[in-house]
This record gives structure tokens, C-alpha cells and sequence, in this order.
């Protein structure tokens, strides 16, 4: 396994990690669930990210079990929670169980802790950006979170460039401690923040990012080029809107091209989409998700397939994608 450091932290990621959405307390068994981190832990993976919204709180409970009962040192593995919706999402949710207040922060860090049953969380995100509450608030928050030893470094997930750069002004105003990383979504269909909006991050203040949904919930593994399966990810409730946003067919006519390049390469397809991701060099990890062992042990190849991604090949996979984010003239 290689790994990146996190931004301009001196903290060390392992370039594929393994998160739980979808999948532990919801869409499989604890057994299931267990023999997953083990594979993961096993093969080098050091960071395991989870959020409270994930099953309603039951995503961090079934890996808490699962990091108490394997005993793993402390130390040897990075571990991570989000907090903003509320473990019911935003509708259910009472005002003060939401948001990125202080209230809601300092609590749902809590109660991430005692579900996880770990005294610190090393990363800690905001999950959405919160226009309700005032970017000083949040940032104190964190910094305070920080002080306590209760979480190591904060970050944000889906912020904008402008959100991102407005809690540095404020932590650098105040003497407090930014956001250290981003967690975005980023996949070949969707590109525009990770190779546009933030470039100017990257380069000035820094950042590290735990990219998610680097198969765009299935699209990119092939198994939708003739239909979509009954028992297809997308058709769950919670992925309605992405499904209507990727299954297009323009999407699913690239696919099948780059699933025949993949071929070509002696690749899977889902192989070929994690390569493709981990070629970036502002992503510090890659999230896998998995529902079944064999299926996580092809996507941990996806480090040794990077090396098959030749300057040539990523010509031929642009072409096909031809959806390379439109820079700034300058």
C-alpha cells in the first residue's frame, strides 16, 4: 500500500482508504461488515471514514464493535466522523441536532466518540456547508475540538473554494487552526472541483482530500452498460438523485469505451476508475466502499493498476471522456 500525506499536514494516508456509507448497519451484516476492515487493515489500509448520518448512527457503532473487538493499536489506524445533518438528515432532525454550530459540533463529536468507542477521532468534518451559521463560529469550534484532544484535524466535505477560503481568513485572522482537508466527490463524470475550483488551494494554503464515490455509486464498474440491475446501489432511495444525474446515456456510452480500454489493459473496470483517481496528484485517498470481501480485495489492486495508466493511456481515456474541466485563460 502507498501512501500521501494529508495536504501539508505531516499526517500520512494510505492512498485507498475504506468507508462505510451505504453499507455498515444498513446494507449488510456485522460479519460481513468485520471481515471487510479486517481485508482492508490487512492490506495496508490505514484510514476508515464514517459519518453519523451514515444508517442513522448505526455505521459507527457496528465499526466501533469492530475496532474493539479486533484490538487494533490506537495509533496504527486514522479514523474519522462528519457531523451536519444529524444522525435523522435534515428533515428529521431537531434545530439543534444540525447544522455546523457550536451546539451540534461539540455534541455530535460526543457522540461519535462513544459510538466509535475511541477518546479521539483524528479527522473531523463538516459535512455540508452551513449558511445558517457564522464561519467564526464553526472555526472556533474546531480549533476549541482541537485543543480538548478530542479530534487531531477538522475539515470540510462538498464546501465550495470560497467557503474553504473563508474559514482560513478567519482561522488566520483569530490565531486558530483552518481546515486541513476536503472531501469531495470525484470520479471521471464528475471533475470540475477537484481539477478547477480548488487548484488555487492546492497551491496556496493546501489541502488534502479523501475523495468519495470514485465509481460514481457503480456507474463506473460497467455494471449498468445494458440496464440496470433489481438489486443495483442506485436504486436505493438515498441515491434517487444521483441516479438521475448518471445513468444518462451519453454517461453510460463512455463507459462501455473505457470498459473495452480497460480490457485492452488487462484491467477491470473498476480498476481502471480508481487508477484513473489516484493519477491526481491533489487527492491524498481514494474511499472504497464494498459490500462483499472479493469485491474489495479486486479494488485494492488499484495501486499496482495505476502503473499501467501511461501518459498514453490517459490521452485515450480523455478522449473518451471529453469532459476535461475548462481552466481559467490564465
Amino acid at each position: 500500500m502507498n501512501y500521501r500525506n494529508l495536504g501539508r499536514s505531516g499526517l500520512r494516508v494510505s492512498e485507498l482508504s475504506f468507508g462505510s456509507w451505504i453499507t455498515f448497519g444498513n446494507q449488510i451484516n456485522s460479519d460481513t461488515s468485520k471481515e471487510l476492515m479486517k481485508t482492508a487493515y490487512d492490506a495496508g489500509i490505514n484510514f476508515f471514514d464514517n459519518a453519523e448520518l451514515y444508517a442513522e448512527g448505526r455505521s459507527e457503532e457496528v465499526m466501533g464493535k469492530i475496532l474493539k473487538d479486533f484490538g487494533w493499536r490506537r495509533d496504527s489506524y486514522i479514523l474519522s466522523s462528519k457531523a451536519f445533518f444529524g444522525i435523522k438528515g435534515l428533515k428529521d432532525s431537531k434545530p439543534t441536532q444540525k447544522g455546523n454550530n457550536r451546539k451540534h459540533l461539540t455534541e455530535a463529536c460526543h457522540q461519535a466518540l462513544e459510538r466509535l468507542q475511541v477518546e479521539y477521532l483524528d479527522l473531523f468534518f463538516c459535512h455540508r456547508p452551513d449558511k445558517l451559521t457564522p464561519i467564526e463560529e464553526t472555526v472556533r469550534t474546531m480549533n476549541t475540538l482541537i485543543e480538548q484532544g478530542k479530534i487531531f484535524y477538522w475539515g470540510t466535505s462538498e464546501w465550495s473554494a470560497q467557503e474553504i477560503m473563508e474559514a482560513h481568513m478567519v482561522a488566520r485572522e483569530h490565531h486558530l487552526i483552518g481546515p486541513t482537508m476536503e472531501q469531495p466527490q470525484y470520479n471521471m463524470m464528475w471533475r470540475d472541483k477537484m481539477e478547477n475550483e480548488f487548484l488555487q488551494i492546492f497551491k496556496t494554503v493546501g489541502m488534502g482530500t479523501t475523495v468519495w464515490s470514485p465509481l460514481a455509486s457503480g456507474l463506473l464498474t460497467g455494471k449498468y452498460n445494458d440496464g440496470i440491475p433489481d438489486d443495483a446501489r442506485l436504486n436505493r432511495g438515498e441515491l434517487s438523485w444521483l441516479k438521475d444525474r448518471s445513468l444518462v446515456e451519453e454517461n453510460i456510452e463512455k463507459v462501455r469505451k473505457l470498459t473495452a480500454l480497460a480490457k485492452e489493459l488487462g484491467l477491470s473496470m473498476p480498476l481502471l476508475a480508481l487508477a484513473w483517481c489516484l493519477k491526481n496528484e491533489n487527492v491524498s485517498t481514494v474511499i472504497l466502499g464494498a459490500s462483499k470481501t472479493l469485491q474489495l480485495e479486486e479494488n485494492l489492486k488499484a495501486s499496482e493498476a495505476k502503473e499501467k495508466l501511461t501518459d498514453e493511456v490517459m490521452v485515450k481515456i480523455e478522449s473518451i471522456l471529453d469532459n476535461q474541466p475548462e481552466l481559467p485563460p490564465f
